[in-house]
């Protein structure tokens, strides 16, 4: 393959990526494989632009650029993704970490940042919530169910790589199984809450890569883990335990009443910096 300089590097992305993604979305996904890939910020073009690239960078970002064109998430593509400060191993087997879930994590650290809690993480995927948590609040003991066993292997390599200690569990949520380590002061889930019928507006990237298990409910039950976590907490949270959800921004009053129904006390439902429902909390 032919050398790039920066310059030419810069524009060859941006013309293989603006047909298939908006304006900014190129401009992002530029920064991104400038900063991941090339290991320079993406401003040092218009510093150094005739500075050239090694060829084994524009090959590789060229086949993730072969990658992006056919749907595949940037995150994918390039192996990692962003989270909390810290980077996290991604594929197919999990979920891409979101800045919603950076907004509950940070919601759970203010509120116990020096609580030293014992802390459950239900359907962990990567394993961002409960590493994030393992982190950033003080003799923390952390413990993450998931029900795929690949997705617990890409969580534990996570936790190696970002220096914390999390117990990780292979089961099925909903056998409401006992839990080792139970009763917890905190549990917290992100569970699949978008309905199936909601694929038609999602985005291919999201529905032909993501994993569907950790995504996508029946759209005729779609509190189905919001409703076997809360009905179980009498026997995996302590008395005056925190329970925190990420919600579906279509359920903030049905999930509202369920917590309340169970006989949670302060239950809060808390938008995010969009102005979305997607945040819950109660106290058993």
């Amino acid at each position: 393959m032919n050398s790039y300089t920066l310059k030419q590097l810069f524009d060859t992305i941006g013309s293989r990526l603006s047909s298939i993604y908006s304006g900014n979305e190129v401009q992002a996904i530029r920064k991104l494989l400038f900063d991941k890939v090339v290991g320079i910020p993406h401003f040092n073009v218009h510093i150094n632009p005739n500075v050239n690239v090694d060829v084994e960078t524009v090959t590789r970002i060229s086949d993730i650029l072969n990658e992006l064109e056919q749907g595949k998430p940037v995150q994918y593509a390039i192996g990692e993704a962003d989270f909390m400060d810290m980077i996290f191993m991604v594929n197919p087997n999990v979920l891409i970490p979101r800045p919603e879930t950076e907004e509950l994590v940070s919601w759970i650290v203010g509120n116990n940042k020096n609580a030293s809690p014992k802390i459950l993480d239900i359907g962990t995927g990567t394993g961002c919530i409960a590493i994030a948590l393992a982190k950033y609040i003080t003799n923390v003991q952390v413990s993450a169910i998931d029900i795929s066993p690949m997705a617990l292997n890409t969580a534990e390599l996570n936790a190696k790589n970002n220096d914390v200690r999390v117990d990780f569990i292979n089961a099925d949520i909903l056998a409401a199984p006992a839990i080792a380590n139970a009763p917890f002061d905190i549990i917290v889930s992100n569970p699949p809450y978008v309905r199936e019928m909601e694929k038609q507006v999602m985005h291919r990237n999201v529905t032909e890569f993501e994993p569907h298990l950790a995504l996508f409910v029946s759209n005729n039950d779609p509190l189905l883990f919001y409703r076997t976590i809360t009905i179980n907490a009498h026997r995996w949270l302590k008395r005056d335990g925190q329970l925190y959800f990420e919600i579906n921004e279509a359920f903030g009053n049905e999930i509202k009443d369920l917590l309340i129904e169970n006989g949670f006390k302060d239950v809060e439902v808390r938008k995010d910096i969009n102005g979305k429902n997607r945040m819950a909390y109660g106290r058993r």
